[in-house]
């Protein structure tokens, strides 16, 4: 895709799941991608996966709820890479369980993953994007937060304040040379649908769940990347505060 090519990007979560699927694909249409992740093992092979096909990337162990560290991150990835053109604000975590089970503690830990992680991140990278009039995010939030889900209380409300924050950041900095978007995966294949389908009726819920969504089956972290990789490129260029659901038709709007 065109504007791509050479440019600098951070993909936080980019260990595992959509997360490193995103970070392949950008790596293969010549982005030098830095891989924020707890997970450096995970994080250090999908790096060395990148190299060895001869693209660009960088592993770094970055704990994105705390601001000083998301800082000194972005500062060691762009001295490696230059001044960061693109953000991918991936990285969350859930565990299914009713909202009366659940307990402050819980909620600080969901909140502090998926909602301070990328207002961090975002508040730091944003800063320097301004500064130089040109940048792209994408925040990969859920529809989880466009409809809610059982069982995903704070999650949804974290991921629902993403597309609310999303759209106006999207208003504040467009007169930057700044581009914002959400994506919003239905459910996917990955570590948080799984603990959604562990117990023993966990097969009919799967697929029960799966007779919903028009395209009989679930996501797979795959089916991301491509529309990732369009929001960042000039392709895109007309394109701000939106939300898009990638859901195999479960969720429609317009």
């Amino acid at each position: 895709m065109r504007g791509l090519k050479d440019r600098s990007v951070i993909v936080t979560g980019g260990a595992n799941g959509i997360g490193a699927a995103i970070v392949r694909r950008l790596a293969e249409e010549g982005c030098h991608v830095g891989i924020f992740d707890l997970d450096a093992a995970s994080a250090e092979k999908v790096a060395g996966e990148v190299k060895s096909t001869g693209g660009k990337a960088s592993a770094h162990v970055v704990d994105i709820s705390n601001y000083e560290a998301v800082t000194k991150g972005v500062e060691a990835f762009e001295k490696i890479a230059g001044p960061l053109s693109f953000l991918v604000n991936n990285a969350g975590w859930d565990r299914a369980m009713s909202f009366l089970e659940t307990t402050p503690e819980f909620w600080a830990k969901i909140v502090a993953i998926n909602f301070y992680g990328p207002l961090n991140m975002s508040h730091v990278v944003l800063k320097g994007m301004a500064e130089r009039r040109f940048g792209r995010v994408v925040n990969i939030a859920s529809d989880a937060g466009r409809v809610g889900s059982s069982g995903e209380a704070v999650y949804s409300a974290c991921k629902g304040g993403m597309i609310a924050f999303t759209k106006t950041v999207a208003r504040e900095l467009v007169s930057k040379g700044i581009i914002v978007n959400t994506i919003c995966p239905g459910p996917t294949d990955t570590a948080i649908l799984q603990s959604f389908l562990e117990g023993p009726d966990s097969t009919k819920i799967a697929e029960g769940l799966k007779r919903a969504i028009p395209m009989r089956r679930f996501g797979t972290p795959e089916d991301y990347p491509g529309l990732v990789a369009f929001l960042l490129s000039d392709d895109a260029a007309y394109i701000t505060g939106q939300t898009i659901s990638v859901s195999g038709g479960l969720t429609m709007q317009g």
